[in-house]
């Protein structure tokens, strides 16, 4: 057996510049940091000429014949592009889990895809750095799938931390931001996530947002422009230590960030965020696309019960978590090895 986990993340500023559609003209700059909850992947050799995969999170189940075409359209279409993208067609289980639900703005998906390479690779006995696995983890879901996605979720996955990550058409850079643990700690307290209930499919919100930029729409192109610029404040603010200034930047991102698409907020976000104020927190915004998911809250602790009581009372639940810092890992390595005989043969990556 072998079990890898990767972190999901919550990110602070910049959302959206990491869109190629953006950074490619415009340069991205993202400040995330991951969570203690995990994604999960148990990885067996099972001997026989199968592939099998099971979701604990989707409640499905798929069952792939070694000598049949590995497809990757459909159900758990993400971790076959990856056993594809490695030339596996066989003699493998895979059991799928996660600690938050999928849709919730939280980077699943991409967590999903890190944990997924990092198991297979560790089988293969490939030794893939991290940024490695990020950026191989962007190709499969950005161009092997055609997911409308950015890049900030797989590298704040595969590295882990609080980092102000850049995108470019020369390439990703990964900055470890310099605070002092006294400031880490008063971030992690004041932060605060409350699930609302709903999942959502953010690729609608994603590709909206993709054509407004293609198209060089003045109002999306100024609100993103916005966010980055706050991305490079904000890590100045927090390496001062500035962690109450942080939290008000955090309602001018947020008004922002509204402006990227139709269906970032809804009636129960807006409601939800305004009492959130009303009873004592700074600021706050959704959590990934927007839509649905978390709404994150930054709120110092004297009114964090009066917060969490009003949000709860409107219908939203709220998740305890840690910042976290190791990034993706494998727990559980007992010797596991896939042979060479799980490899397809004459297969096209």
């Amino acid at each position: 057996m072998l079990i890898t986990r990767s972190p999901v993340r919550i990110s602070f500023f910049g959302g959206g510049t990491d869109l190629p559609a953006y950074y490619l003209n415009h340069g991205g700059a993202v400040i995330s940091t991951t969570l203690d909850k995990y994604f999960y992947v148990f990885l067996h050799v099972n001997g026989d000429d199968t592939i099998q995969i099971t979701s604990s999170d989707y409640r499905t189940f798929f069952r792939h014949e070694g000598d049949l075409p590995l497809l990757f359209d459909g159900d758990l279409s993400l971790p076959r592009a990856i056993l594809h993208h490695f030339n596996l067609a066989r003699g493998i289980s895979m059991f799928l889990a996660s600690e938050v639900p999928p849709g919730t703005g939280l980077g699943s998906s991409s967590t999903v895809a890190v944990a997924i390479i990092k198991a297979v690779a560790t089988a293969r006995g490939l030794h893939l750095s991290k940024f490695q696995i990020a950026e191989l983890a962007c190709h499969i879901e950005i161009e092997k799938l055609g997911t409308p996605i950015g890049k900030q979720d797989q590298y704040a996955a595969a590295f882990g931390d609080l980092n102000l990550i850049q995108f470019s058409g020369d390439g990703v850079t990964v900055e470890p931001l310099n605070v002092s643990a006294e400031t880490r700690r008063a971030l992690e307290k004041n932060i605060m996530l409350f699930f609302t209930g709903a999942t959502r499919e953010a690729a609608s919100i994603l590709r909206a947002q993709k054509q407004s930029s293609e198209q060089n729409d003045a109002r999306v192109l100024d609100a993103l422009h916005a966010v980055k610029a706050m991305a490079f404040e904000a890590k100045a603010i927090l390496e001062r230590g500035e962690v109450a200034r942080f939290g008000k930047m955090l309602d001018a991102a947020w008004q922002h960030k509204k402006k990227f698409a139709r269906g970032v907020s809804n009636a129960l976000i807006d409601s939800s965020y305004d009492l959130a104020l009303q009873h004592g927190a700074l600021g706050g915004k959704v959590a990934g696309a927007g839509g649905g998911g978390f709404l994150m809250i930054y709120c110092e602790p004297p009114y964090q019960a009066a917060v969490t009581h009003v949000l709860e009372a409107n219908g939203l639940k709220r998740i305890d978590f840690r910042f976290e810092s190791e990034g993706a890992r494998v727990l559980v390595n007992a010797g596991l090895r896939i042979p060479e005989s799980a490899l397809a043969v004459n297969s096209e990556q």
